[in-house]
């Protein structure tokens, strides 16, 4: 009986899925002609990057947040898709996805605004701030770690987080930089407002290739943030916050250190970046990555994915809160790539649980019932399984359909109204 459950849990799963993709063709059939549904240009974009969050990530965030019958933020949305997530080999990293984002092409892992033949690619956000407009980075991850940077950098390697950020001060220009990463900022032996070798972490210390950048930064005119406080007071259009030395938590094995509870959440920058850009009439583009989803997927670690998932579900309120207000904007939410091969089963007793990366994670309460699930997972890197993307706003329909990293560029240049140069 037991085995005849299982088996019928599991087709319940198939069916579901088949479900989202039959939702997924209908969708893109109200948008057959992508170039007459971008009729009016987008003012605003504000991406989502939920890293390393596949479906069955955001499956269950919303079944611990919202129960089997609620809606996230991030699904509440009228436009749906798949995006093919491959790098110039099947499985691709968050420096090669972010570049096809960005740049709209396919390089090979570890790239930063660089194609396959290491000839730099211009960016969306360069193309947004040669038409007047204001940019923004926001994450929990360091600002010049391999999502962000490829927004706004060019580099062979995303190893070198200094001279990324010497790029996104002086090559860019991007105006709002908020996240983690201060460790970057500083030549080794200077220590900034995070001391060196913190007790939950002594191999974080400051490491900066560059020298100072914060004093750089101070002198083109950028205010510059290292608590909450500082920067919800702070003034003016070009705003940089570092808020930890390296990443804005601590991720390692559940129940052995691992740690979030950022200085300033990700829902609170993401208004102020929103607040600060949103002064240009001209209109923004901004970058919002959660990092936590894909560093604690790496560790295992289902508790606190979930968890960062929250956080950026609570930001996706946020974004979609002012493009209520302004539909001239574009809100978009997707991954980079999926991590840890996360699939959702059923509490049975009598199922393996494994040990290592096989052993099953929980189990969660699902949110307004009396149910469980467990988490189980296939490995601790990345995979190449399709993620999904959800859109609201302006031109929101381009994003329907399936298809390759890519074409996120090619739809962003589209709503934008810009011409590749």
């Amino acid at each position: 009986m037991k085995s005849q459950n299982k088996n019928r849990f599991k087709a319940a799963m198939v069916v579901t899925a088949a479900s989202a993709l039959l939702v997924t063709s209908v969708v893109t059939t109200q948008a057959t002609n992508s170039a007459d549904a971008a009729s009016a240009k987008t003012k605003n974009v504000i991406l989502f990057i939920g890293d390393g969050m596949g479906t069955a990530q955001r499956d269950a965030i919303r079944l611990a947040t919202v129960g089997e019958k609620g809606k996230l933020a991030m699904d509440a949305m009228p436009y749906v898709g798949l995006i093919h997530t491959s790098s110039t080999i099947p499985v691709t990293d968050s420096a090669a996805s972010a570049t096809a984002y960005a740049s709209g092409v396919k390089t090979y892992n570890g790239a930063i605004g660089m194609d396959a033949n290491k000839k730099s690619v211009k960016t969306i956000m360069e193309y947004a701030k040669e038409s007047g407009k204001s940019t923004g980075v926001v994450t929990t991850s360091q600002v010049t770690d391999a999502t962000g940077a490829a927004f706004g950098a060019h580099v062979e390697d995303r190893s070198k987080q200094s001279d990324i950020a010497l790029q996104l001060l002086t090559k860019s220009k991007v105006d709002v930089l908020l996240g983690g990463g201060e460790d970057f900022w500083y030549p080794a032996g200077e220590p900034g407002k995070f001391k060196d070798e913190p007790a939950e972490d002594p191999s974080e210390k400051s490491k900066g290739t560059q020298g100072n950048l914060i004093t750089k930064a101070k002198q083109l005119g950028y205010s510059y943030v290292s608590n909450k406080a500082d920067m919800q007071k702070a003034k003016g259009g070009k705003l940089l916050g570092l808020f930890a030395n390296e990443e804005m938590f601590q991720q390692k094995a559940e129940g052995e250190g691992d740690i979030y509870n950022p200085v300033v959440s990700l829902p609170e920058m993401t208004k102020k970046a929103i607040d600060t850009l949103a002064s240009n009439k001209k209109g923004f583009f901004l970058m919002v990555e959660e990092e936590g989803t894909d560093e604690f997927a790496h560790q295992n670690n289902a508790k606190m994915t979930i968890k960062a998932g929250q956080e950026l579900d609570k930001s996706v309120q946020v974004a979609k809160d002012f493009a209520k207000k302004n539909p001239d904007t574009l809100v978009l939410v997707l991954a980079d790539h999926e991590t840890g091969g996360f699939s959702i089963e059923e509490v049975n007793a009598d199922d393996e649980s494994g040990d290592g990366i096989s052993k099953e994670d929980g189990p969660f309460a699902i949110a307004n019932s009396k149910f469980n699930f467990v988490v189980d997972w296939t490995t601790s890197g990345h995979t190449a399984v399709d993620i999904p993307v959800t859109a609201m706003g302006r031109n929101s329909e381009l994003f329907t359909g399936i298809y390759e990293n890519t074409e996120v560029f090619t739809k962003l240049m589209q709503s934008l109204g810009y011409k590749v140069k």
